[in-house]
């Protein structure tokens, strides 16, 4: 959970960095800018390594941030924590609170920073977040915001974890993002996260989640279709670097797809070959060998073999077919 400390215009995009401090001065600084209301205390065999990207509006801030890795304790400052509610979401790494077990990426949570609470972050973990007003969420809810993790519990949790990360990717595109197309995003992050809420307000959803092992399994299991859909091309992806980059170990990430009755593999198959179908179905003119290069396969016997047990037909008898269909 991170929160923002600085007044920033509406929609204004800024960025801050360790690295841009000297390293005797970078722990105090890191302190202002990202955790004035909470204890901060950095992990003393690793060098403070940190990045902060927000976009603040008069009603809330979103943000994403990296960090090497630390503990931060809640519920021993005042002020201005008291009138805030965080919305995080694991975007890599893992979150070890003492409220709810263990978070890897692909969770969402609600943080309270009122409520006493101890946090261990990992190294390098990165995460989405969404600063809302107390009273807003309060409205929402229909009664007082309590620190719970929602990956579960709420029905509209998958669609906002969607939304916060696409807007956090974005942070890093300001030349492709205007001002006012930012403001936009932080308008509309801002209303699906007050209607997740009333979701979860109206389901009755309970703090204390009795099934957190089905909870940590969808956000590994999540994180790690991202993973594989932005690296599905590459012949040398396998479990172990799906699993580095879902930010589990192996046998977790094997746990995760196996509650769903899947396989890791199978699942990344099945990614494969429904690209090369719409590929095919696009009008791609490609040899079938390059076809089967282009969607990850490094053999092109066994890539016919597996479209044509999928799907009915060689990748040349569907595009055949696709023609005579035009």
């Amino acid at each position: 959970m991170e929160a923002m400390s600085l007044s920033v215009p509406p929609a204004q995009l800024v960025h801050f960095s360790t690295r841009d401090v000297e390293p005797g001065l970078r722990r105090q600084a890191w302190h202002e800018i990202a955790h004035r209301w909470v204890d901060f205390r950095p992990a003393p065999d690793v060098p403070l390594d940190a990045e902060l990207t927000i976009l603040s509006s008069d009603v809330c801030t979103l943000g994403a941030t990296r960090s090497s890795a630390y503990e931060m304790r809640t519920g021993s400052r005042r002020a201005e924590r008291d009138d805030m509610v965080v919305l995080t979401l694991m975007q890599s790494g893992e979150l070890v609170p003492e409220a709810f077990s263990r978070k890897g990426a692909g969770a969402l949570s609600l943080c309270v920073p009122r409520e006493m609470g101890a946090f261990l972050w990992g190294q390098d973990a990165r995460q989405a977040f969404l600063t809302l007003p107390r009273s807003d969420v309060v409205a929402a809810l229909g009664h007082e915001p309590r620190t719970a993790l929602l990956t579960t519990h709420c029905a509209l949790a998958p669609a906002l974890a969607s939304q916060m990360n696409h807007v956090a990717l974005l942070l890093g595109q300001s030349g492709r993002v205007d001002a006012e197309e930012y403001a936009g995003l932080l308008d509309a992050t801002r209303a699906l996260a007050l209607l997740a809420l009333r979701n979860l307000g109206r389901q009755g959803a309970v703090v204390d989640l009795p099934d957190r092992t089905e909870s940590l399994h969808a956000g590994r299991r999540a994180a790690a279709l991202r993973f594989m859909e932005l690296h599905a091309h590459r012949h040398e992806l396998d479990a172990a670097a799906i699993a580095r980059g879902a930010g589990c170990s192996r046998t977790r990430l094997y746990e995760a797809f196996a509650a769903q009755d899947q396989t890791v593999m199978g699942v990344l198959r099945e990614l494969r070959l429904q690209r090369a179908r719409t590929l095919v179905e696009r009008g791609a003119q490609l040899h079938v060998g390059a076809l089967s290069w282009r969607c990850g396969f490094a053999d092109q016997s066994a890539f016919s073999k597996l479209f044509r047990a999928r799907f009915g037909l060689t990748p040349t008898e569907w595009r055949v077919r696709r023609a005579g269909q035009g």
